[in-house]
């Protein structure tokens, strides 16, 4: 395949309407590097960009199954690091972009609704609290409005990697 073919097989969609001109620049910056590091592979992928909340959402899909490598939890964490560093490299600001390859973050919404399900089930069985694993500021914040949901309380505890949630009623 040729760098041409390659670049002809990364499609970029981006509704600049919605964003501002700091998000405009963030989401450019960022899925340049998605569509970079897409070629390095040799992988084929569909970039979508959002704003949500004041924060770009990259999503990177396929067809296939070609993703399929990019998108483990650990891997797509390492992938948005790098791609906030590139992005902070070129703006000098702290960037705050989700990013999401092949669905990992929808699959690990599910994980985290399981996690806060049994969390809530141990409490109404007479626990006092259920401490939740360790796991990434966002995924803390999505845990929190989960067990908010179910009318529970929740809050983080720990330091660095060993931040979790524990659940209360």
């Amino acid at each position: 395949m040729t760098e041409q073919d390659t670049a002809a097989a990364v499609d970029t969609t981006v509704d600049t309407a919605t964003l501002d001109d700091d998000a405009r620049d963030e989401a450019d910056i960022a899925a340049d590097y998605i569509e970079e590091l897409l070629d390095i592979c040799d992988l084929d992928g569909d970039i979508e960009i959002e704003e949500r909340a004041g924060r770009v959402y990259l999503s990177v899909t396929d067809e296939g199954d070609a993703l399929r490598v990019l998108s483990k939890p650990d891997t797509v964490s390492a992938l948005q690091e790098l791609t906030r560093i590139a992005v902070q490299a070129e703006t000098g600001e702290f960037s705050r972009l989700i990013l999401d390859v092949g669905g990992s973050r929808d699959a690990r919404a599910s994980e985290l609704q399981r996690l806060v399900d049994t969390a809530v089930e141990r409490i109404e069985a007479g626990s006092a609290s259920a401490a939740l694993p360790p796991m990434s500021s966002y995924e803390r914040k999505l845990v929190h409005d989960l067990v908010a949901e179910k009318g529970f309380h929740s809050e983080s505890e720990g330091e660095g990697r060993d931040r979790h949630t524990v659940v209360t009623r």
